[in-house]
């Protein structure tokens, strides 16, 4: 694939004084912690009108200096991940010694070298920076700006999942993305950092049905027993509007999501009497009561499960399993979500839960998990040159694991999905037969 060489590696603190105490995670935040860091890489490719708009593309000096200003208001991505006295539960040191920076170059690779942008290893390892060892202090975010020979940029990023989630994660890129375009000028929609909004109940509370109905804790083998591997299907919005409309007219989430159940189950040959479950992350800001400011800025994430038996999905019709996960999702109403909440912090309390290394492994051949990304502003992370390309996970490691987003470009572009799945090798053609055999 070539290589690319560090030319810079540098700290961002904030322009600004930041608030200095230490920030207190909610039981949705500490139960993440486990999950380490996430990768993702942003593919921007210069044309004649990005090369001549504002200058250098992708100015090193203009890119340090919005990222300073946008950390004034993001300050706990400028912090430090730790546990708290007595070597507890973690929280974040706002300590503003600032993110991570690197600047990197390749004579040899390209854009349309990775235009399927298709997550692996070798693609965090060329376009993601490295993360400190171990340790019982970790960086919250981490940034490397590679520049390709082609003369476009791969932008990749982590940052740790206890910290923040998706929405938040993206909330942070259009506001650097803006200053970086706007300058002091810029609109921002300041991050709400009141974390204990979702604070446990005090005595906690547990609905009887919360155990079977949430999944806390990923049910991951210790260590891989197959090599899995990862592939990228692309969903046309003809083929999209045709399933849902066989699926009652559901949402995009609930058809793609019975889809890709059915036809997992499918091509793992599982036993027709064995009970298979589908979880999958729900953005709880307005479910809660009170509703979460929109811009909260944090784990806001309850993970829900859908179960049924082999049979009943690959037997039964799409309508009916995309109307099995629609009805979890109406289930996770504000007293349910509550009692998760109550749970995870009798979970997590305040023992030693926490241990760096992200949690590695793959999920039962019985269940997946699917996260949606769709509708986020994906691709509005506009630095001043253009949006970029595509955008997606640099590396998908545990099998079982789903991520379906919209389209390459966002819904301007097509209208429709991209599935990206994580399984055994062994059954992914099958898979992939499977899917694509719902459409002609």
């Amino acid at each position: 694939m070539g290589e690319v060489e560090e030319v810079e590696s540098c700290y961002v603190a904030p322009s600004e004084e930041t608030p200095r105490q230490p920030l207190w995670l909610s039981p949705l935040d500490v139960l993440l912690a486990n999950r380490g860091h996430t990768p993702t890489v942003y593919l921007y490719q210069r044309d004649a009108a990005a090369a001549v708009a504002g200058g250098g593309f992708f100015e090193v000096g203009r890119l340090k200096k919005a990222m300073a200003k946008a950390l004034v208001a993001f300050y706990p991505l400028a912090g430090r991940l730790r546990r708290c006295a007595g070597g507890g539960r973690p929280e974040i040191d706002c300590n503003a010694e600032g993110a991570l920076f690197v600047v990197a170059r390749s004579s040899e690779l390209t854009v349309d070298a990775f235009s399927d942008l298709k997550p692996s290893p070798e693609l965090r390892r060329l376009f993601v920076p490295r993360i400190e060892p171990a340790s019982i202090v970790l960086g919250v975010q981490h940034l490397q700006v590679t520049f390709l020979s082609c003369g476009g940029v791969a932008l990749g990023t982590v940052l740790h999942h206890s910290a923040i989630d998706a929405l938040s994660a993206f909330h942070f890129f259009l506001t650097w993305s803006s200053y970086c375009r706007y300058g002091d000028a810029a609109a921002v929609d300041l991050p709400c950092h009141e974390r204990t909004l979702l604070r446990a109940r005090s005595p906690p509370v547990v609905h009887p049905d919360a155990h079977a109905m949430f999944s806390l804790k990923l049910n991951l083998r210790d260590e891989p027993t197959r090599p899995v591997s990862t592939k990228i299907f692309d969903i046309s919005e003809g083929q999209l509007a045709a399933l849902r409309q066989t699926c009652g007219g559901t949402s995009t989430f609930c058809a793609v999501s019975a889809l890709v159940w059915q036809c997992a189950c499918v091509a793992r040959r599982l036993p027709l009497s064995a009970e298979t479950r589908l979880t999958f992350p729900v953005n709880i800001r307005r479910r809660v009561r009170p509703p979460l400011p929109d811009r909260y800025f944090g784990n806001a994430l309850v993970v829900v499960s859908a179960a049924s038996t082999v049979e009943d999905v690959v037997s039964g019709t799409l309508a009916a399993t995309a109307a099995l996960v629609r009805a979890t999702l109406r289930r996770a109403d504000d007293e349910m979500l509550r009692s998760a909440i109550d749970h995870g912090e009798m979970m997590v309390g305040g023992r030693s839960t926490w241990n760096p290394p992200a949690a590695r492994g793959n999920l039962p051949d019985t269940e997946l998990r699917v996260t949606s990304w769709l509708g986020m502003p994906v691709y509005d992370a506009d630095f001043g040159w253009g949006k970029p390309l595509v955008m997606s996970r640099a590396e998908s490691v545990r099998g079982g694991f789903v991520y379906v987003m919209d389209g390459a470009g966002g819904d301007a572009s097509g209208g429709g999905v991209r599935v990206l799945m994580c399984m055994e090798a062994v059954k992914m053609e099958e898979f992939k037969r499977l899917i694509y055999a719902r459409f002609g």
